[in-house]
């Protein structure tokens, strides 16, 4: 079971359910040391974001989800089964739903799906490790009946 702190720093209404969140979660834990994990989900908007991405990856203006896995400091012990933090810009993932023709729940599905995959070690780096994710990804939005999120629909 994982424990997870939501927290929304936009209007409640910008942002699916705690049951929502939950259910996609539990779709995406692939990794069995993740039984009794803590997770930190965060909504936020644009400015927020925007300031995040330019501290953590020294790029300019906001970005859709940013993951953060789970560092004890120097000379802290390290808490045993913390994963760490998904960063969700509410605003940014309402807008691009809108252009690629996705609810935004969907939307919001694959990238809370794609942030708990990179705090379990998946990435995107290359090729090979793209295709990796981008599958798995494919694979537990299916389960939760959302259709593939690299497919757009044309108008």
């Amino acid at each position: 079971m994982v424990s997870t702190d939501v927290q929304r720093a936009v209007a409640q209404e910008q942002t699916p359910s705690d049951q929502q969140i939950e259910r996609w979660i539990e779709a995406a834990l692939t990794t069995a040391q993740t039984d009794r994990a803590g997770l930190t989900i965060r909504f936020v908007g644009e400015s927020e974001m925007s300031s995040l991405n330019q501290q953590f990856r020294g790029r300019s203006g906001p970005t859709n989800v940013l993951s953060f896995p789970f560092e004890a400091p120097e000379g802290v012990p390290e808490v045993e089964h913390e994963m760490g933090d998904i960063v969700v810009c509410a605003p940014l993932v309402a807008s691009e739903a809108n252009d690629q023709g996705k609810t935004e729940t969907a939307h919001c599905a694959h990238l809370i799906v794609h942030g708990l995959l990179h705090l379990q070690g998946y990435d995107h780096t290359d090729e090979r490790s793209a295709q990796e994710m981008e599958s798995l990804e494919i694979k537990i939005l299916a389960s939760l009946g959302i259709t593939n999120p690299y497919l757009l629909e044309t108008a």
